[in-house]
């Protein structure tokens, strides 16, 4: 199963009713929400989890995103129509899941200095001390609400209206894996060395992508996730573990 990355809106909401819209040939991009939220996250994990019991024909995959599923096709065996069918049937269908405990993962992050060079910036823009801004980012109850941009590249829901902080206007060309940052109402750990313009307010040394291991990324959709800081000693210990 795939992941993909979708433009956060801004305006929370579920809908009455399912949309569906043809995306490009052998697929469909069923809409459940028109905005993000832990409601409309738990809308799209109830469809995929209904159609996981029982896929509609010609199903090759599906990849949730905030508000939506995309369903890949096999256009030799069905239709766009039978696709939108299926899919209005599925989510009107109650489902018989059993409600599953979430993981609860700690990730260890050193936040300030070289490993988060944007929290003095973050502190300012909310006129407080970075002390403060650790603090409230440690208390954040999170959900992994979507993966994307990157292998293991986890979208979590639930940082602090506090410390909300747009992107940086010019993003970094080189952002070290590991890095914490911070984009908007959300938070996230680069599982890679990569381009990004979120504001790096830590780092934490654990791999969130390894692909030896099951699963590969650390982060599933719907696990709970919980930051404690650690010192740059404890870091560099853990880093070279």
């Amino acid at each position: 199963m795939l992941m993909s990355v979708q433009s956060p809106l801004t305006t929370p909401g579920l809908r009455e009713t399912i949309a569906c819209e043809p995306l490009g040939e052998g697929a469909a991009l069923v809409r459940l929400a028109d905005g993000i939220g832990r409601d409309a996250h738990e809308r799209v994990r109830a469809f995929c989890a209904k159609l996981e019991q029982q896929p509609p024909p010609g199903l090759i995959e599906y990849v949730p995103a905030y508000t939506t599923v995309a369903l890949y096709y096999d256009p030799l065996r069905v239709d766009y129509e039978d696709v939108r069918d299926a899919a209005q049937h599925i989510a009107a269908r109650p489902s018989n899941a059993t409600a599953t405990v979430p993981n609860v993962i700690e990730i260890p992050v050193c936040y300030g200095g070289e490993c988060g060079p944007d929290l003095e910036h973050v502190a300012a823009v909310h006129d407080m001390s970075p002390e403060a801004v650790i603090e409230l980012h440690e208390s954040g109850e999170y959900e992994v609400w979507m993966l994307g941009f990157a292998p293991g590249f986890a979208y979590l829901g639930g940082l602090p209206e506090r410390i909300a902080t747009p992107r940086r206007a010019t993003p970094r060309v080189k952002v070290p894996a590991g890095s914490v940052g911070i984009a908007g109402a959300q938070t996230g750990v680069y599982p890679f060395d990569s381009p990004g313009g979120w504001q790096l307010i830590g780092r934490t040394p654990l791999r969130m992508f390894d692909p030896t291991r099951s699963p590969p990324a650390l982060l599933g959709p719907g696990d709970r996730v919980r930051f404690r800081a650690i010192t740059p000693a404890e870091f560099e210990a853990l880093w070279r573990a």
